[in-house]
Parts: structure tokens; sequence; C-alpha cells
């Protein structure tokens, strides 16, 4: 990691904090590792992610629905998912500074150095070498390759390691009056699974016809036992899937048709499409087919930020047989090989699932600048994020120009005009500069400012963020000027 991109993503975090977005948990009691609170703007930027998300799936999908699951699902749903003996990661220990760290995540983290030091025939090497490795789950194998390429501990700078194993992610509770008596259950370490054993609900209730989608937002739960990255990897996080039920032999057409409409609703952002690309999964899971990342450039290298996988009739064959319901879905369409019905089958799947807390941090970093306004006359700078106003925790700030002459009563005036359609907010102290600074580091796209003109023709001034230009219009047509500017068919059309 070069120092101008350390020094970056040190900024944002320093900025999270700062302004109000992302707060260490716990803090007061000295935090809890990887573990996050979202603050005031945070919290109506994620929210405003998650409306962005759900407006693109499913009110733009006739065929496309929205559920709600539990997180505390029955154990054997785990069992037949096969969480319970295959949802770990490869640990390796440092025998000197006794940190544990994951195998993969430290030869991937000697990849990016290779790259950053030119030695592109060593890091192309040392991936293929990785990938083999994971297609063969030969954990000795990783071990050799921290060993044959002189990777140590960061803590200790020894290379005194244990061996390779695997360790379980899934977080265990117990459920009952007595814990003694109680049942073990999990903690859902994916929101998928709520899916596949809602699948027959919503298809019956819904009268759903094959190809249909289910999608849910929700909470997933993971022992990370290396989080890292500040939100890119922790413990607790957010996810948005969605599970296309597609009938069998369609399923790559289907599958490259997401992986180019989710690619189109992150670039419809206004993100620069060199920031994205795709990369394929060498080694699939058991239960897929095929499977893409897309991956954004973020300040330590590119990393994950959605999956695309074709899933085939993996997860609801498994539910069928774990549970001894049937999970078939009868199509009447003609076949046209046959003439006949195409009849009962078990669906196929394909899941778009998409990190909310990595997504909320991609957003950040992407929006984030230090802008340098110095002249000849004076040095001046300010922290701006260029948030695309559809985003913005706040969508306007209103500004009394002083605190007299019955200005913050007309300000106020116009912010209950307002208020019921759009997050405003209200600031008459400082100087008007320090206000829009303020507003500015907030991502706040427009500012409002009421003078003694406005009591006089009822026009105001709206100052653009990204701009910094000011003009003037009539009060009366801000409810207009602002709901063009910041609505979401902005970017779902």
């Amino acid at each position: 990691m070069s120092k101008n991109t350390d020094e970056l993503f040190k900024s944002v975090i320093a900025h999270a904090k700062e302004y109000g977005f992302v707060f260490p948990s716990s803090e007061i009691y000295d935090g809890l590792s990887a573990v996050y609170d979202y603050g005031q703007y945070g919290a109506e930027l994620k929210n405003n992610i998650k409306t962005y998300w759900w407006k693109a799936m499913v009110q733009l999908n006739e065929n496309i629905v929205g559920i709600d699951s539990a997180i505390f699902m029955h154990p054997k749903i785990w069992k037949a998912s096969g969480h319970v003996d295959g949802f770990s990661d490869p640990m390796i220990d440092n025998k000197d500074s006794k940190k544990r760290y994951r195998a993969d995540q430290l030869i991937e983290d000697k990849i990016a150095a290779y790259d950053n030091e030119g030695k592109t025939d060593q890091a192309e090497a040392l991936q293929l070498a990785l990938d083999e490795a994971q297609k063969a789950d030969d954990l000795a194998r990783l071990r050799e390759l921290i060993i044959e390429n002189n990777i140590v501990c960061p803590i200790s700078g020894t290379a005194n390691w244990t061996e390779v194993r695997q360790f379980n992610l899934m977080f265990s509770t117990q459920m009952g009056a007595v814990a003694d008596d109680a049942d073990v259950i999990y903690l859902r370490p994916e929101t998928a699974q709520g899916i596949f054993v809602n699948y027959l609900n919503v298809q019956k209730s819904g009268r759903m016809k094959i190809p249909f989608g289910i999608a849910q937002i929700g909470k997933a739960f993971r022992n990370e036992v290396i989080a890292r990255q500040f939100i890119i990897r922790m413990r607790e996080f957010e996810q948005m899937e969605m599970q296309f039920f597609v009938r069998p032999g369609t399923q790559r057409e289907w599958f490259d048709k997401w992986k180019e409409t989710r690619l189109k609703w992150h670039l419809a952002l206004g993100t620069a499409p060199e920031k994205y690309r795709y990369h394929e999964h060498t080694k699939l899971a058991h239960y897929a087919d095929a499977a893409y990342d897309i991956e954004f450039e973020f300040p330590f290298g590119f990393k994950e930020v959605e999956g695309i996988h074709s899933r085939t009739n993996f997860d609801l064959s498994q539910h069928q047989e774990y549970s001894g319901k049937k999970m078939q879905y009868f199509d009447p369409e003609i076949d046209p090989d046959t003439n006949k019905p195409y009849g009962n089958y078990i669906p196929y799947v394909i899941e778009t699932s998409i990190g909310l807390d990595r997504m909320f941090l991609l957003t950040l970093i992407n929006a984030f600048e230090e802008e340098d306004l110095s002249t000849e006359e004076k040095q001046d700078s300010r922290t701006v994020l260029r948030l695309h106003p559809c985003l913005a925790p706040v969508k306007a700030a209103i500004f009394p120009l002083t605190k007299k002459d019955g200005l913050p009563e007309k300000a106020r005036e116009i912010m209950d005009k307002l208020k019921v359609d759009f997050n405003l907010q209200y600031e008459e102290k400082d100087a008007i500069g320090k206000r829009y600074r303020r507003q500015d580091a907030i991502g706040t796209p427009f500012c409002i400012t009421v003078d003694h003109q406005t009591l006089e023709d009822n026009t105001v001034t709206i100052r653009h963020r990204d701009t910094m230009a000011q003009e003037r219009v009539p009060a009366d047509s801000l409810d207009k000027i602002i709901g063009d500017l910041v609505s979401w068919r902005n970017v779902l059309r």
C-alpha cells in the first residue's frame, strides 16, 4: 500500500468518526473488536443505499418480491446448507506473537506487495499456486506457500508458524429457559437460507411463476478471527441478497444477465468504471456452477463488494432432503422439445449478494475529497463528500443570514414546508462560510440562504456543493428544484 492511499484510508476513517458516520462500538468501554456503530449521518446514508437497492431490485421488477426472515432459524437448516460441517476459514498462528491469521489472506497480502513492487511474475505465480491449493483444499500447501515466500507475522516479524487448520465461523447460542436443557442454535451467517426455506411460502401466497426472485436485507454474523480494514470485515454485518429461481438449463443465461445488471446498478451512481472489475472464481463452492465477484478498488486494493453465483438446485434439494417437504415447482409452460408441460422440478437459483457495509465504505471513499481552494491572496481548503444527491444523508441545509430581523422565522417557515419531503438541517450559528464547510463535510448537496432580499421578494440563494456556484431562485420553487435534483429517477432510469 502506498503512503498516499494509506493516508487516504486513515483520513476517511477519521472523517467518518468526526462527522457522525461510523463509531467504534462500545467505545467508552474501550471498544469491541471488529464491531462498529453507525452514527446519525451514517444511519441515513446506509438507509439510502438500502432504498436504492430495494427500489432497483423489487420496485422495478414485477417478478421480484421482498421478505424479512428471522435471524434465529431451526439448527437443521445450517446442517442442510453445509454450514455446520463446512463453513470455516484456514487459520494459522504465529508462535511468537500468539496472533492468529487467515492463511489465504496472508498470501493475498503478499501478492499485493509483489504487485506494488513491480514483481508481476512472482505475483501471478503465487496467485496461481494459491488458487490450486484452495481448489484442492490443501492446507499443508498453504503453509508451504507462506514459508516459501518469506511471509512473516506483522507483529513479531518472525516466520515461526503453526500448521494451518480450519476454524468454523458460526456463532452459537442456546434457546430455552434452562441452559442445560436448551437446544443449540446459531446466529445466521448469511441471509440466503431464510429465503430458501420460505421459497414455497412466497411462491404459493404470491402466485409467483418461474422465473421469479426473492430479495432480503438483513444482519448476518460471522466469528471472524481476523477482522480488519475498518468495516470491510466485521463480526456483525448486513447483506442485501436476491435469490432468483429459474428453470433448469436456463441458469447460464440468467447468470450472465444478472452479472451485467448488477454492475450497471453500481455504475449508475457515477463511479468511474475503471474502479470496478469482475473477478471469476477459480475455486467454486460445492453448490455452484458459476461465480463472479464485482470488485472495487479500495485504497488497499481491489476487494469484493458483490457476488453473483449460480447455485444450481443445491440449497432447495438439501432442504427437501433434511425437512422431508417437497420443494418442487410445477411448471405448466410447454417444452418445445417434447410438446408437453415442463412439469415438476426443483428450480435452479441465481444469487446476487452485496455487502451493505462494504458498499457504504465504497461510497464514502469514492466521495471523499480534500480540495485545495487556495488563491494568490489566501490559503484555503475544504473537505467535501461528493455523495450522489440521492444518497446524501441531508438533502439541503437552510441558513438565515443573521439571527435577527425576522430571518430565522422566515427560514423556519421555508423549512417547515420542505421537511415533509426531504431530510433537512437548519443552522444559524457562525459565519455562512463555516456553515458551508460543515455541510460540505457531511455531503449535503444544497445550502439555502435566507437573507433580507427574501423578505422583499421571497427569493433565496441556493448554493451547490460540488461547484460552489450560487443562484437566486423563488422560495416557492424549492420543492421542485430539490425534488428534481435528488429524485431516484436520476439513478433508477
